[in-house]
């Protein structure tokens, strides 16, 4: 069939940059507000909508993608003083709603979202409780911005005693002991920072609570030389010492300045961009400081020195470097009736969860913890100093790819795991297998790849759904996904590929796709296809492939390099003018990842693949459904806005290119209403394209 597509102007926009000729006919859709961009937008809404509205199969789709959808979720308690504070969302409820648990094993919700707002637009950010437990700070956005406010609760009333305080988008918290204190991150008011800059200049803040006017803005050596400077921040129990890490955006190195605020010394520098490491620092249960890192390790390592020596010179290696594992998280674990502490590091080994016990003095490793299956992990918890009892269990939050995140608990003493919570609602699979492989990519680099599908091996090509990532150090694990799970019930194969430029396999791995690298990311990406090919799980008719954010650009240089490698594309919310991106939003701080355009080599690394720019004329482009949210703070809806009307200028096949637009929501949490629309949206699209609907 063929599709009368909205009428675009294609103008003689070209820009001359560093000897390179780039044209942008589409230019003017950059601007929202610009009356063309308003009614060519309206006519695509009309578009999608009305083909998406008649796919095959949709209304039977509704019921299971909705059960799998509200599945729930539990995680792991955060310990504070006997109080047990987590998150639990029933079947049913829009969001996850905050508990808190006191010593006596009752349950009280301290913030239900949905309660807040019935719209659903509203979304609980982040959430930290006070040392002692009796104060709970907590972060509410609405509409999908993530332009969070700051607020405080009384725990045992439930009254809230400050906020909201706004300006606090991505802003960490670390209470000081008494609960009266905290420090936190503040972006400078827009009127006190150039055009176009309002998202930067973050301030660390002491905080008095109910005194907003008196915050102390702690000043020291480099502590604010980059605008766009990421903090992170961290007390130790007693209050003595103050930890902040900063990162330029998403550049994977991190500059750390430790503070004796007993003595109430100077902010001291202990890394600086200049080391490019990264580094995660914390003052543990025996005053030490405790360092996890990637000098000289790019799967990391743990270090400890005393916090009055902090300097890397007086670093000791306490868990080294292993070469077949990336270290993410270390936990104290005291056990039961005393004995000596243990440290409890979780690790990934080809993206698969791993749990190890080490001694806490000497760092030797003591064994492992058996884990429910291959899987990753939402937490890990132990109690904290302050809670008597508990001491010697792990929590363990768990999911799979048939397992909504639930909880488990190890028990030291006797060694087991045993289930302690389930996701409410959990929805019963049968005949589902999940496997493992290997390929080799372009240049033979080994990559590794997740299956799940309905038999337990090729039996005859299916429909089949290849994802990933590539890209942050971001590593793409076996987690709960609603949109697999209905493909696979419907006959589909689905497929995870851990790509370069993830976090699967260490820093090394990040490393080598990202910047010049980048095509390595799209070599994997085409060797994952291939595979499934080879394998006789799918061909390539049958292959759609779907992404979303830096994955929105994965899949947008897929279809443009190899169209005829992939039948249909949801590409959601992605980067897909990459001479152009660092001009919108957070844009800026993923130029570390990609590049710049400003500079005449990394301009050349952009062109190379920007997928916006490598659209032809002519080429037989597979279906695509591009997801675009209005309210996205991240990555601008115009890159998908450009590329949708240049693919259905220049497409030479039938296929359709829609553009799916959704006001009030944005890059990140959702409802799950919202949620159940668009996977209903997707997955119809790509399923009728694939013949898995008929």
């Amino acid at each position: 069939m063929t599709h009368a597509y909205p009428p675009a102007e294609r103008h003689d926009v070209v820009d001359e940059l560093h000897g390179h000729r780039i044209a942008d006919p589409y230019r003017w859709l950059e601007d929202p507000h610009d009356p063309r961009t308003k009614a060519w937008s309206a006519a695509q809404d009309e578009l999608a909508r009305g083909h998406l509205d008649a796919l095959p199969g949709r209304d039977e789709l509704r019921e299971p993608l909705t059960e799998l959808v509200q599945a729930g979720a539990t995680s792991v308690p955060t310990w504070r003083a006997g109080r047990a504070f987590f998150t639990r969302r029933e079947p049913g409820q829009e969001h996850a709603v905050l508990y808190v648990r006191t010593p006596d094993g009752r349950e009280r919700a301290l913030i239900d979202p949905a309660a807040l707002d019935p719209s659903g637009a509203t979304t609980l950010d982040l959430w930290s409780p006070s040392l002692e437990g009796e104060r709970l700070a907590y972060q509410l956005s609405v509409g999908g911005d993530e332009e969070a406010a700051l607020y405080v609760l009384d725990v045992a009333t439930g009254e809230v005693i400050e906020g909201p305080i706004d300006r606090c988008r991505y802003s960490p918290l670390a209470w000081l002991p008494g609960g009266d204190e905290l420090y936190y991150v503040r972006r400078l008011p827009p009127d006190q920072v150039p055009d176009g800059e309002e998202q930067f200049h973050r301030r660390v803040l002491r905080h008095r609570i109910g005194a907003l006017d008196d915050d102390r803005q702690l000043d020291g050596p480099g502590l604010y030389d980059e605008i766009t400077y990421y903090f992170d921040l961290n007390t130790s129990h007693d209050g003595r010492w103050l930890m902040i890490t900063a990162s330029i955006g998403t550049a994977p190195r991190d500059s750390f300045w430790i503070v004796d605020l007993a003595s109430g010394g100077p902010v001291r520098p202990v890394l600086t961009q200049d080391d490019a490491v990264r580094c995660m620092p914390w003052v543990g249960r025996d005053g030490r400081l405790y360092l996890m890192t990637t000098d000289g390790a790019p799967r990391w390592r743990l270090c400890v020195t005393d916090p009055t020596t902090p300097d890397r010179s007086h670093w000791r290696e306490l868990i080294p470097e292993d070469g077949d594992s990336v270290l993410e998280d270390v936990r104290w674990l005291q056990p039961a009736g005393g004995g000596a502490p243990l440290l409890v590091a979780s690790r990934i080994r080809h993206a698969v969860a791993q749990l190890h016990l080490h001694d806490a003095a000497t760092g030797e490793h003591r064994g492992t913890v058996p884990l429910p299956g291959t899987g990753s992990f939402t937490e890990v918890s132990t109690v904290d100093r302050s809670t008597v009892d508990g001491h010697g269990r792990v929590w363990i939050g768990w999911t799979d790819f048939l397992t909504p995140p639930s909880v488990y608990g190890f028990d030291l003493a006797s060694g087991l795991v045993e289930l302690v919570e389930a996701a409410p609602g959990a929805v019963p699979l049968e005949g589902v297998h999940t496997a493992q492989v290997s390929y080799a990519s372009a240049d033979g680099t080994t990559v590794r790849m997740f299956v799940v599908s309905p038999a337990a091996s090729p039996d005859s090509p299916r429909a089949a759904l290849l994802t990933g990532y590539g890209g942050f150090s971001v590593s793409y694990a076996p987690y709960y996904n609603p949109m697999a799970l209905a493909w696979v019930r419907l006959g589909g194969v689905f497929a995870l590929a851990t790509l370069r430029g993830g976090g699967e396999e260490g820093e090394e791995w990040h490393r080598a796709g990202m910047r010049e690298h980048k095509q390595n990311v799209f070599d994997d990406f085409h060797a994952a296809a291939d595979e499934l090919v080879a394998l006789g799980w799918t061909t390539h008719e049958q292959l759609a492939i779907v992404g979303g954010s830096n994955g929105g650009l994965l899949v947008g240089a897929a279809l443009t390099q190899r169209p005829s490698s992939y039948r249909a594309v949801v590409c959601s919310a992605p980067l897909l003018d990459m001479v152009r991106y660092e001009r919108f939003l957070l844009g800026r701080t993923w130029n570390d990842e990609y590049g710049t355009a400003d500079d005449p080599e990394q301009l050349g690394w952009l062109l190379s693949y920007s997928p916006y720019h490598h659209v032809r004329p002519g080429a037989a482009y597979p279906a695509v459904l591009f997801t675009v949210f209005d309210s996205d703070s991240r990555v601008d809806p115009n890159h998908a806005r450009k590329m949708c009307a240049a693919l259905q200028h220049a497409t030479a096949a039938t296929h359709p290119i829609l553009l799916r637009r959704e006001p009030d929501v944005g890059h990140g949490a959702r409802s799950v209403s919202r949620t159940v629309e668009l996977l209903l949206d997707e997955v119809a699209f790509l399923a009728a394209q694939t013949g898995l609907i008929q």
